[in-house]
């Protein structure tokens, strides 16, 4: 008696979902050219990280926020949510690989108010491949703090770019492993600070599963104890911390004032940064 044994195909395996392009597109006010290019990469990048805030309202309910793309695009296209960055650039991610663009995800060590501390490898970054264009570019819609890009970048070292208001650089850095750090530094306050470093190591789907939720769920996590909420806008940078709202124009002066209670918080995101808080949602003493 023979036994017959099915052999399974690529055609066989369920199909990955596709996101609605033109759904995402209108979310961040750019329905026109689609040919990729380093100057569409830039415009689409800015519109992102300018309409779909940042914030950590799930790790506060308790629970990783979901990367899968049904669920990202229900959360932040379709609905008023932002999200952290393994949430923001997965979605930057399959809309650029839907556009034509080669995209890699990376990881990097936050050193923005780490004060020399060495922190884990914890934040998500994209490298993009741009068609007929021989530099890589960082493309990174999800750092949640003044010092982030406000545009794709091509990532070369020692040159000062401007992206949108903001000024940034890459240098490179001497390290133990095959090749030496990248690092982005903004200019803030008169001077050049570190914002994280990284390598071109590729980082893949299950490892950010795993970073995501440590990220959202270890008691030490600051985003599991902590409301954070940033938006860039035209004219200023909003951030919100716990209770405390800043704003910070782009000439350097700022502004801040406490929320006088919960109620008050709940205002501000809808009113400002565009968020509809989940139900059942209740801000850390």
């Amino acid at each position: 008696m023979t036994t017959m044994t099915k052999t399974t195909t690529a055609t066989d395996a369920p199909a990955e979902p596709r996101l609605d392009l033109d759904a995402y597109l209108a979310r961040i006010g750019r329905p026109g050219e689609r040919r990729p290019s380093a100057a569409a990469l830039r415009a689409l990048t800015f519109a992102h990280v300018t309409s779909i805030p940042f914030e950590n309202l799930d790790p506060l309910l308790g629970s990783a926020p979901s990367l899968a793309l049904p669920d990202l695009e229900a959360k932040m296209v379709r609905g008023r949510r932002g999200g952290y960055c393994y949430e923001q650039n997965t979605l930057l991610a399959t809309a650029l690989k839907a556009l034509g663009y080669h995209v890699t995800g990376l990881v990097a060590r936050v050193r923005t108010g780490a004060r020399g501390a060495l922190r884990p490898r914890t934040h998500m970054l994209l490298l993009v491949e741009v068609p007929d264009d021989e530099r890589s570019y960082v493309a990174d819609v999800g750092f949640g703090h003044i010092g982030g890009l406000l545009e794709a970048v091509p990532l070369v070292a020692d040159t000062e770019f401007h992206d949108g208001p903001r000024r940034h650089r890459f240098v490179r850095e001497p390290h133990h492993g095959l090749e030496d750090l990248w690092v982005l530094q903004a200019f803030l306050g008169g001077e050049w600070e570190d914002q994280y470093a990284f390598t071109r190591e590729p980082c893949e789907r299950p490892d950010y599963e795993v970073i995501n939720w440590h990220t959202a769920t270890n008691p030490r996590s600051p985003f599991h104890h902590t409301l954070f909420a940033q938006r860039p806008a035209d004219d200023r940078h909003l951030a919100l911390v716990g209770r405390t709202l800043t704003e910070t124009y782009h000439d350097g002066t700022s502004k801040r004032r406490q929320l006088a209670d919960d109620a008050e918080v709940m205002a501000v995101l809808r009113a400002d940064f565009g968020i509809e808080p989940p139900e059942g949602l209740q801000l850390p003493g």
